[in-house]
């Protein structure tokens, strides 16, 4: 791991995080819930915000995935989506969904809204991100899709708009 030049868990907690926040609203499934919390500790966000009935450690699923990111990037729990944009616009923060809906923002386009704090609400599985919680966002997000589905896994999902939020405040 020296030779990684991989970050203990202690030196992830002191590290400076990148301003992004995930929220993983009402996710059925906890191996999706822990590969979020491993791609949170590749990337370096500041944290994961479970709500609804989503999965929260300690779980053996989410450790399966998670592979200790449990352990090192740090979670909080809300009852629902709302207690959660709640504070996190009292910090701040402003609040997309991951979402396919009119007016949506593709991904591509996100580094020009030139945004500081970022949350990217991830949503169900089957349903997606909930209307109550796409009507209190100050946007939403879409990655460009061109086969025939036009839905992804949201562990995929949250891979791909974390690292493009990522890159964007890196850069």
């Amino acid at each position: 791991m020296d030779e990684l030049n991989r970050k203990s868990v202690d030196e992830f907690r002191r590290a400076e995080k990148i301003p992004v926040i995930a929220v993983l609203e009402n996710i059925r499934s906890a191996y999706n819930v822990g590969s979020v919390f491993r791609t949170a500790d590749a990337f370096l966000i500041e944290a994961v915000y479970i709500t609804g009935y989503t999965a929260k450690p300690p779980h053996k699923e989410i450790t399966k995935t998670a592979l200790g990111a449990q352990d090192s990037v740090e979670w909080k729990y809300f009852e629902n989506t709302k207690m959660a944009i709640e504070e996190l616009k009292q910090n701040n923060f402003k609040i997309f969904a991951v979402e396919q809906v009119a007016d949506s923002i593709s991904l591509e386009k996100f580094s020009e809204l030139n945004v500081d704090k970022t949350v990217f609400i991830f949503g169900n599985e089957v349903s997606g991100v909930e209307q109550e919680t796409i009507l209190l966002c100050d946007g939403c997000i879409e990655i460009p899709q061109f086969g025939m589905k036009h839905s992804l896994n949201i562990s995929v999902a949250a891979g791909i708009v974390l690292w493009e939020a990522v890159k964007t405040k890196s850069s």
